[in-house]
């Protein structure tokens, strides 16, 4: 078996043409600088890729910058509080670094969940051009006025969220609310979370908002199937660039 690369106009037989782009992967991080000639076909778009990329780039940096900016703030605090760590059997050294991580923790969670979901955003502008986050009131109550739409595109009323650890019970009853209103509106309620909670308290709640979706005539995708529904929504692997990317930073 042969496969055809214009780009270089040579033949090479299956093998080769295996390890040829192994190789070109290895060499910029990324398979896009080759052109997949067979058929004239390419598996990412590469305009695609490269926006998602400096949005990557963007939210490394800024959070950087956070994180360097309140490391900086934390040699100013006042550290009398690690007696009680130190009552409790955590010494000051290992107090240090918890405080430190749990600085870090909260803007990476911050930054990571804002980055996906302004990613997944993207590809379906991308694809859909009128898609738009919009405001539709709350008909259904005084507070709060409105509920904002993640992304709409035609009927179809997208809320993307990255993760949702919630075990907040009000949270099912604004959700409710949000739902409900947007149905009435004469949408289709759709919510994508890329990744599930792990913890049982939260994964309940999950259980119950994706009853009250599908009640209401929605969807209700998460983990492999909210990778797979952007995919085939829009046509752009996400799942595969933001590995792509990952992978050049190893």
């Amino acid at each position: 078996v042969h496969s055809e690369c214009g780009l270089f106009g040579m033949m090479l037989d299956f093998r080769q043409f295996k390890d040829f782009l192994l190789r070109m992967w290895r060499g910029c991080g990324t398979i896009q600088c080759v052109k997949l000639c067979p058929r004239g076909e390419n598996t990412m778009n590469q305009e695609v890729y490269t926006a998602i990329r400096s949005l990557a780039d963007k939210y490394a940096t800024d959070l950087k910058n956070q994180v360097d900016l309140r490391i900086e703030e934390m040699k100013r605090d006042d550290n009398s509080h690690y007696l009680l760590y130190r009552v409790l059997g955590v010494s000051d050294e290992e107090g240090k670094l918890v405080d430190l991580y749990q600085n870090k923790g909260r803007f990476l969670y911050k930054y990571a969940g804002a980055f996906l979901e302004e990613a997944a955003i993207y590809c379906m502008q991308y694809k859909y051009p009128d898609a738009a986050k919009i405001k539709i009131p709350n008909t259904l109550g005084i507070r709060p006025k409105t509920f904002e739409i993640d992304c709409l595109v035609g009927n179809k009323a997208h809320e993307i969220k990255w993760r949702d650890a919630t075990t907040d019970g009000d949270h099912i009853t604004k959700e409710h609310t949000r739902v409900k209103a947007i149905n009435e509106k004469g949408l289709v309620p759709i919510r994508v979370m890329f990744y599930y909670p792990q913890r049982t308290q939260a994964q309940k709640i999950q259980e119950t908002l994706e009853t009250l979706y599908i009640g209401m005539g929605g969807k209700y995708y998460y983990g492999d199937s909210a990778w797979n529904y952007i995919k085939e929504f829009t046509g752009i692997d996400l799942l595969e660039i933001l590995e792509q990317i990952a992978a050049s930073r190893a």
